[in-house]
């Protein structure tokens, strides 16, 4: 699951936001001149250095975010529910801060911001892992989500900046790879770390990530101040100040929730992405209280990347013929299930082989939940961008990301609550639920009654997955005969 800013490149990183989509009237456009296809897969050195701190940058968040969950509570002290509240502020804070974080960067130059973000966000990892104290760690997280959020438009204007309208497909593509490379050794990482040294050493481990990053930066990261278009020219950077970001940010916030079909659309398809945020809030802990310490949900995370990678071409390839709301409702129809399989996979099947049952009903979930994901993506913001008044590209692209702002919100501040109804932390039990909870995860055997209901977690995720797919159809049939009724 990658964040909003890098889905929409990867799922259109040809596409020029502030452009209406070509319709079949549309003039042919002229081939780009033949400077431009001078250019082929040649960079500027600012490009690859930017993917390079992409790639530093994801590592240490996803090494680290995977285990936010279990770390708010083993090695903080918090409890399941304060957690959930924590985790989903900041999940959901950290991707709507971006709006105003662009402005921040084009006003006072991309190099100073990123080296602002970057000492944030060691800063902020190097303080949660010396002081992991309730009353230190919010000021911690503070840090990296100003940081995260100030690192993720600089890299992504450097890549735009540094390519032309003919090249940035091949530019971006290159970035979204940087960035599940990224993510995906980060979690990878993050086994081994938790096992040898402990979850408290995973911040140090992220800041020292960054370090590397901030080096980088330091030493290579100088990038031009312009953006290339296409016939050669270059546009100078926004000079807007903050204050007038902010007035920006505001007209445009109340022209989109005017615009009902597209906040209708961003609040059903966050029924999907709740479910899939589970992957980060509720996951870890359910597979380390059912299976034990010895589990990889870190590993198990990885599944998702690697199942979106290998099948994003070939299954946009055979459905380039759906409507895009058919594309999303195939998605919105098999998430559900995948949180079904997790639930009841491992009273059907038991062990299989040598694999815990938890084990293999969450690679199965995970798995299908990034076949869906290859549905949904590219036709819900292909569908949005045809809602989008004719000049509004940007604006209606840029909010519809708020499915994830939502989903984080909603689905992290439940997944606290679930857990603790359902999952609850082992080292609340009494001390002779907690002895027989650990002679079963020795023996294999069956967990305490406090466990016996823990699959009903996913049960509740099921049910949100449903009411988003009916929704969807509801919403199709509303939009058909709108339609219809201007048409007549």
């Amino acid at each position: 699951m990658s964040s909003p800013t890098e889905a929409t490149s990867a799922t259109h990183p040809s596409r020029d936001p502030g452009r209406p989509l070509a319709s079949a009237s549309d003039e042919p456009v002229p081939p780009a001149p033949p400077q431009s296809r001078a250019i082929g897969w040649r960079f500027p050195p600012a490009f690859w250095t930017a993917n390079i701190i992409e790639a530093a940058e994801r590592a240490a968040y996803y090494g680290w975010f995977i285990m936010l969950a279990p770390f708010l509570t083993g090695i903080v002290g918090y409890s399941d529910i304060q957690a959930g509240y924590i985790g989903g502020c900041f999940a959901a804070l950290l991707y709507l801060l971006p709006f105003v974080s662009g402005a921040v960067a084009d006003r006072i130059g991309y190099r100073p911001a990123l080296l602002i973000a970057l000492a944030l966000l060691g800063s902020g990892y190097l303080s949660l892992g010396l002081w992991p104290q309730k009353h230190l760690v919010l000021g911690s997280m503070l840090l990296i989500m100003l940081g995260g959020a100030l690192v993720k438009p600089i890299i992504t204007g450097t890549v735009a900046r540094s390519s032309d309208e003919a090249h940035r497909a091949r530019a971006f593509s290159l970035f979204y790879m940087m960035v599940n490379l990224g993510s995906f050794c980060g979690k990878t990482i993050a086994k081994p770390v938790r096992v040898s040294y402990g979850l408290a050493t995973m911040p140090i481990l992220s800041a020292a990530a960054i370090g590397i990053a901030l080096l980088v930066v330091a030493l290579l990261y100088f990038p031009k101040s312009t953006t290339a278009t296409a016939d050669g020219t270059s546009q100078p950077p926004s000079t807007r100040s903050i204050t007038e970001a902010l007035k920006q940010l505001q007209h445009d916030f109340l022209q989109v929730l005017k615009a009902g079909r597209l906040m209708a659309l961003v609040l059903i398809t966050s029924g999907f992405w709740i479910i899939q945020s589970q992957m980060y809030a509720s996951m870890p802990k359910y597979v380390l209280r059912t299976v034990g310490a010895h589990a990889s949900p870190e590993w198990y995370a990885n599944v998702n990347p690697v199942m979106v990678v290998l099948c994003v071409v070939p299954i946009t390839y055979l459905g380039r013929k759906l409507k895009p709301v058919t594309s999303m409702a195939i998605a919105l129809g098999l998430i559900p299930l995948s949180a079904l399989g997790i639930a009841f996979l491992p009273q059907l099947l038991g062990a299989v082989g040598p694999m815990h049952p938890v084990t293999f009903a969450m690679l199965a979930g995970i798995a299908l939940q990034g076949c869906s994901e290859c549905f949904l993506s590219p036709r819900y913001f292909e569908y949005a961008s045809r809602l989008a008044p004719s000049g509004k590209e940007a604006l209606y692209m840029g909010y519809a990301h708020l499915n994830n702002f939502f989903s984080w919100l909603i689905g992290y501040i439940l997944s606290g609550y679930l857990l603790e109804a359902f999952c609850p932390d082992p080292a609340k039990l009494s001390a002779p639920a907690r002895a027989e909870y650990t002679a079963a995860l020795k023996a294999a055997t069956p967990l305490p009654a406090a466990y016996a209901h823990a699959h009903y977690l996913w049960l509740v995720f099921a049910a949100i997955g449903v009411v988003a797919f009916f929704s969807l159809l509801v919403f199709q049939q509303v939009v058909r005969r709108s339609t219809a009724a201007k048409s007549a």
